[in-house]
């Protein structure tokens, strides 16, 4: 069997990591198309994976994206067409979906940002499924299956991942004193075509609040003032994860680290104008993240004091709660993918009550 998988961010390399180690395992034989956008590509070498780069991440305007559009679904097209898979499957999907409609390549897609929505709209009508979790409260087509679990249980359940204190020491954290991370984004996603992010103002009220109270360590896609930069995290993206699971507080505007910081038990705070369902249940049902959508200071502030008066005691409750109710994704990946469409029927009908 061959199969293909579609790389667009860095995240994405973490979601297939280890459903690719389980079907090299198979002896499955695996393609992977990359995309040059922040450190995707660079993952991939770090990870000793082999990658065929097929386009570069365009500035955030519709244009530079519909240019790339072409640009990727030719080149993917050429892939495909050469090395003949037995089906695709990616993150968001856009690619995938429209190759796989023209070369009549089965296709999975798997997303959870509802907002995105023009991604969306020209990925789900194509896709020969589209997967989602459960609380994915945007449309999804027909052909659609919801799992229990979310993006960042498959690599970060802890059948897969334990935190490395040493390793998070290397990367900044405070042995002595609470480490905070705060998290800035460049805004160039599809899915963030209208979107602003915080103040300058904000960032360093943040900074001067929680620097009274520890270290502070901040992780931005672009440039810092002279006076945050030697606060910029410095060590690895792929060894992140191991700082994020010794904080004592997450604060951000990206909505994938607010929720991996959720499953390793970590409170967070994701502070956006717009929302995802997966942190907006994982405040609701356990309390781990708080999402703010007003980015004025006192409700951060009200926010980042709520958060860090929780004991650590129930934060600890609260995710073994979590991973009571959410299943480890990465099997149910590798399954979904390398047994469609025997494997759709089969987990309709075991998520059926869940």
């Amino acid at each position: 069997m061959k199969i293909l998988v579609d790389i667009g961010h860095p995240a994405h390399v973490h979601f297939f990591s280890h459903p690719i180690k389980i079907w090299r395992k198979q002896g499955v034989e695996i393609i992977i198309t990359s995309r040059r956008k922040e450190m995707a590509t660079d993952l991939l070498d770090s990870l000793g994976v082999n990658h065929q780069v097929l386009s570069t991440s365009n500035s955030g305007n519709a244009a530079a994206m519909f240019r790339e559009l072409l640009q990727r679904d030719l080149a993917l097209l050429k892939v495909v067409r050469k090395e003949k898979p037995d089906i695709m499957t990616g993150i968001a999907g856009v690619f995938i979906s429209h190759v796989g409609l023209l070369t009549r390549t089965p296709s999975i897609v798997f997303y959870d940002t509802e907002n995105a929505t023009l991604s969306n709209a020209i990925t789900y009508p194509f896709a020969s499924v589209v997967a989602a979790p459960e609380c994915y409260r945007g449309w999804l087509p027909r052909h659609n299956i919801r799992y229990p679990g979310y993006h960042e249980l498959s690599y970060l359940h802890p059948n897969r991942f334990t935190p490395n204190r040493g390793v998070a020491i290397k990367c900044g954290l405070d042995p002595e004193k609470p480490t905070f991370l705060l998290r800035t984004v460049s805004w160039q996603a599809n899915h963030d075509l209208s979107e602003t992010g915080w103040s300058l103002e904000l960032l360093e009220k943040l900074s001067e609040y929680l620097g009274e109270r520890g270290k502070v360590i901040i992780s931005a896609e672009g440039k810092l003032p002279s006076q945050l930069e030697p606060q910029r995290y410095e060590g690895t993206y792929a060894d992140i994860h191991h700082l994020m699971g010794h904080l004592a507080l997450f604060v951000g505007e990206s909505a994938t680290m607010a929720s991996e910081c959720a499953v390793l038990g970590i409170p967070a705070i994701y502070a956006a104008n717009t929302g995802r369902g997966y942190t907006d249940e994982q405040e609701k049902k356990f309390s781990l993240v708080k999402n703010i959508r007003r980015l004025g200071w006192d409700t951060v502030k009200e926010g980042i004091d709520t958060m860090l008066s929780v004991p650590d005691t129930t934060r600890k409750k609260t995710r073994h709660a979590l991973l009571e109710q959410k299943i480890d994704v990465a099997p149910f990946v590798a399954e979904l993918v390398s047994n469609y469409p025997a494997s759709l029927t089969r987990f309709r009908e075991l998520f059926k009550g869940s």
